[in-house]
């Protein structure tokens, strides 16, 4: 049965399972405030443990997955790595998950 304007396409098993793993992903408080401190600006894992009062290591095992997430990238800065969101699919998620969790706060 071919898509109409009424019944929008299904949701590949693929798809469902790439949009789970992600939201997976976005499981955890320190992940999660990681990627909300990363919207401010880039900053490398020692600042990022230092602005959140996590240990580097935990910091270091998060960044891992969120990178194999495609949620953040890193690139070199003499000896340390500077890490950055994504692109702005991932700012616009953040800002969309952040407005919709305060949503409630307007009532």
């Amino acid at each position: 049965m071919e898509p109409t304007a009424a019944t929008p396409p299904l949701l590949s098993e693929s798809d469902a399972a790439a949009v789970a793993e992600v939201m997976q992903g976005l499981s955890s408080p320190a992940r999660v405030r990681i990627l909300a401190r990363l919207l401010h600006s880039p900053c490398s894992v020692g600042d990022l443990a230092g602005d959140l009062e996590l240990g580097q290591p935990t910091v270091s095992n998060h960044l891992r997955l969120l990178r194999h997430l495609d949620l953040v990238t890193g690139r070199r800065d003499g000896r340390s790595v500077v890490y950055e969101l994504h692109d702005d699919h991932v700012r616009a998620l953040l800002q969309q998950v952040l407005a919709h969790v305060h949503h409630g706060d307007q009532a």
